[in-house]
């Protein structure tokens, strides 16, 4: 009954990384990258515990082995639990490109300004890259296009920054008014991920305002969607705050 004692002590172990990892992480007792890499670990030896799970089963078919028979379940049990939803995000995050910087201006896009200060290391380059990010951001999300107000820019400036603060997950970390810029600090609720948002108001030739944002991340290759749905959704907020979306249908 070998195979059900590991099937049962891989199960407890993966489910003890799991979960050790995220609530680590959301408590603020590791970094968050640290916490999400002993998450990942519970995953992998979730998937060793499936397998060994499923011999386990197998051998404990028969009545003089059925001793057996509740430690593999439950050790299997464990390590789906682990396991299932992870596969499940990584299925959901495969129709997304493997980029974590999006922006509604490829050619022009917002730069950072205060956000290099915050990162670590704090020499990180926070330079869009066009060549790598452009052409993959059109063939993942087709145009994400900048939101455009019926208000000079120092008035839409006021919205937005009002709409910002209102954001919960949002913390703005600068702001300057005389250029109509503002940055912020957007954390996931979970392992509080960071990622950096800079958004800047422009006008345009009949006197309105063009709203241009930028959303990256500062972990991972990609995001599963997140910087282009941050997007997305403060456009609709700032909509929301001009009355012409229907709160009923914000995500």
């Amino acid at each position: 009954m070998l195979p059900a004692r590991l099937a049962y002590l891989d199960g407890l172990l993966a489910f003890a990384l799991f979960m050790v990892g995220m609530l680590a992480a959301h408590f603020y007792v590791v970094a968050p990258l640290s916490g999400f890499v002993v998450y990942v670990l519970g995953f992998f030896l979730g998937l060793i515990g499936i397998v060994i799970g499923l011999v386990a089963i197998f051998t404990t078919r028969k009545p003089e082995t059925r001793a057996g028979r509740t430690r593999a379940l439950v050790g299997t049990g464990l390590c789906l639990i682990v396991t299932v939803p992870i596969i499940l995000t990584i299925v959901r995050s495969s129709k997304y490109p493997p980029i974590n910087d999006i922006t509604t201006d490829t050619e022009n896009p917002p730069e950072f300004v205060f956000a290099q200060k915050l990162q670590h290391p704090p020499d990180r380059d926070m330079k869009y890259d066009k060549a790598k990010y452009a052409a993959t951001q059109q063939a993942g999300y087709g145009i994400i296009a900048p939101l455009k107000e019926k208000l000079e820019p120092a008035a839409a400036f006021a919205r937005v920054t009002e709409v910002a603060q209102g954001v919960p997950t949002w913390k703005i970390t600068y702001s300057d008014p005389a250029k109509n810029t503002l940055e912020a600090v957007a954390t996931s609720n979970l392992f509080h991920f960071a990622d950096d948002v800079v958004i800047e108001i422009r006008p345009t030739p009949d006197g309105e305002s063009l709203i241009e944002m930028r959303s990256k991340s500062r972990d991972g290759t990609g995001d599963l969607g997140v910087n282009a749905r941050r997007i997305h959704r403060f456009f609709d907020r700032v909509a929301l705050a001009r009355g012409t979306v229907d709160p009923q249908t914000m995500p």
